[in-house]
C-alpha cells in the first residue's frame, strides 16, 4: 500500500513538471526549475512553466549572480540540493551518444513572429527563448507579411532594424524568403535532422500554435516532441511599460514620435529610431492618407469596432482569402464563427483563427513587378507578375524597350482576372 506522502507527491505532478522533464530541467521540489548548468530557468506558476531571463529574480529562492556549480547552490541563505542526476560527467549528454542518437534527441528552439515594428518587448521574448534552448540551436524567423495597415515594414527592412536593436541575437535572426509560415519553419527544422522542437510564443498564441503544430506532426514534418512554450504576457510583444507593436503603429500613424521612442531599445539611437519611425509611417502612407480606423491598423486596441464590421459582413466574407498573422498561413474562408474563422489553404491544411489575428490577403492584388528589392513578383494571377514576365519579352511594355530591335515598337499589357497563385479548383473555384 502506498504511503500518504506518496499520494501527495503524485498529486503534485502537473503539466509544468511534464513539460520541464521534456526540456531536461531539474526541479528542487518547491516549483523552481534548473538547467543542466544548475542555473535557475523557470518556476511553476498556476500549473504552468513560467520562464525567466538571466538577472530576473522571483522571491527568495532565486540563484544569486556569481559562480554556479552543478551540485549544491546557495540561494538567498537557503541550501538547495540539486538532484544527483545532474552531478554526472562533465561531458554534455550529446557527446556520450552516437551521432544517430544525437540527431533523434536534439532540440531546436524557434520563434516565428511578425515584429512589425520590432519593440523593446521582443528582446525579453528572445532572452526567454535563449534560456529555454539550454545552449542549443535558437532561430528567430520574422514573418514575410507586409501590408500598409498592420505590417508596414517589408521583411528586409524589418530584419535590418531587428539586428541593430538586438545585436546579441543578430545571427539567430533568419532572413529566408522561403520561410513564409510556421509550417515552412517546422519542415526545414525537421529536415535539418532535429527530432524535437521548442516553439516559443506569447501566451495568447500558445493554444493556437500548439493545436496546429501537433495536428500536422507526422504528415508535414516529423518530431518526437513538440513543446509550445509561452513566454511573456498575453501579448508577446508587450513589455512592462505596456508598449506593444500595435501601440507603436498607432503612434506612428498619429505622428507621435515621443510615444514611439519609448518602445524602442536604447541600443538604437535617436537618429536610427527616427528613421525607423519614418519608415513605419512610409509603409502606412496609404492608411494615413485615408484617415485610418484604429481597428484596421491595431485591432487589439479596438476590438469592438473590429467585431462590429465583422458582424456586418464587411470584412472576412465566405470565399475571401485571408492571412493569419501569427502563423503566416493563407487560406480561403469556409466558415464564419462569432469571432473566429475556419479557413483552408491551397494544400488542404485547415486552420482556425480569431478575427483579431487575421489580415486580408493583399498579394493577390499586387501590381508592382517586384515584391521587394531584388525579388521579382512571381505570384501567379497578379498584374505585377504579368508585367515582370512581359518585361522579359522584347517589346512587351515600355520597361522592356531596352531589348527592342531597331525600329520596333512596344505594346501595352492589360489587366487580367486574378487567380490566387496555383489555386486548387476544388477549393478555390469561386475566387
Amino acid at each position: 500500500m502506498k504511503r500518504f506522502s506518496q499520494f501527495l507527491i503524485e498529486a503534485k505532478e502537473t503539466k509544468a513538471s511534464e513539460q520541464a522533464k521534456k526540456l531536461g530541467l531539474q526541479g528542487d521540489g518547491h516549483g523552481d526549475w534548473y538547467d543542466s548548468r544548475g542555473e535557475f530557468v523557470a518556476k511553476t506558476v498556476g500549473g504552468e512553466l513560467e520562464f525567466f531571463n538571466r538577472g530576473e529574480r522571483v522571491g527568495k529562492r532565486d540563484i544569486p549572480d556569481g559562480p554556479k556549480t552543478k551540485a549544491n547552490q546557495q540561494v538567498a541563505g537557503t541550501q538547495v540540493n540539486l538532484p544527483t542526476q545532474q552531478i554526472q560527467s562533465e561531458l554534455p549528454q550529446q557527446q556520450q551518444q552516437s551521432p544517430e542518437q544525437q540527431q533523434n534527441d536534439e532540440f531546436s528552439t524557434i520563434i516565428f513572429g511578425r515584429f512589425n515594428p520590432p519593440t523593446i518587448g521582443h528582446e525579453k521574448l528572445f532572452k526567454t527563448a535563449d534560456r529555454i534552448s539550454l545552449g542549443g540551436e535558437l532561430k528567430i524567423y520574422p514573418s514575410r507579411i507586409q501590408d500598409p495597415k498592420k505590417n508596414p515594414l517589408d521583411p528586409n527592412t524589418k530584419i535590418s532594424y531587428m539586428r541593430k536593436m538586438f545585436p546579441k541575437f543578430g545571427e539567430n535572426i533568419i532572413n529566408n524568403p522561403d520561410m513564409q509560415n510556421i509550417f515552412d519553419v517546422l519542415r526545414v527544422t525537421s529536415e535539418d535532422g532535429y527530432g524535437n522542437v521548442n516553439i516559443v510564443v506569447g501566451s495568447d498564441r500558445q493554444a493556437e500554435i500548439k493545436n496546429l503544430a501537433n495536428k500536422y506532426n507526422g504528415s508535414e514534418y516529423n518530431f518526437s516532441q513538440i513543446n509550445v512554450v509561452a513566454a511573456g504576457t498575453a501579448d508577446s510583444d508587450k513589455n512592462a511599460s505596456g508598449m506593444s507593436a500595435s501601440k507603436m503603429r498607432k503612434a506612428a500613424a498619429e505622428n507621435d514620435f515621443e510615444t514611439f521612442r519609448r518602445g524602442v531599445p536604447k541600443k538604437l539611437d535617436d537618429k536610427e529610431t527616427k528613421k525607423l519611425f519614418n519608415d513605419v509611417r512610409k509603409g502606412m502612407e496609404i492608411s494615413i492618407k485615408e484617415n485610418f480606423n484604429l481597428w484596421q491598423i491595431a485591432p487589439k486596441l479596438d476590438n469592438e469596432n473590429l467585431r462590429e464590421n465583422y458582424v456586418q459582413n464587411k470584412i472576412f466574407k465566405i470565399g475571401d482569402i485571408v492571412e493569419n498573422m501569427n502563423t503566416g498561413l493563407t487560406g480561403k474562408v469556409i466558415r464564419r464563427g462569432t469571432n473566429y474563422l475556419i479557413c483552408v489553404t491551397e494544400d488542404d491544411i485547415m486552420f482556425k483563427s480569431w478575427i483579431k489575428d487575421l489580415n486580408e490577403y493583399t498579394e493577390k492584388n499586387m501590381n508592382r513587378m517586384y515584391r521587394e528589392p531584388g525579388k521579382p513578383n512571381t505570384l501567379t494571377g497578379t498584374l505585377g507578375a504579368a508585367k515582370y514576365a512581359a518585361k522579359q519579352t522584347p517589346g512587351a511594355i515600355k520597361t522592356g524597350k531596352e531589348n527592342l530591335q531597331s525600329g520596333a515598337k512596344y505594346y501595352a499589357i492589360k489587366e487580367f482576372i486574378n487567380k490566387y497563385r496555383k489555386i486548387k479548383k476544388s477549393i478555390y473555384s469561386n475566387v
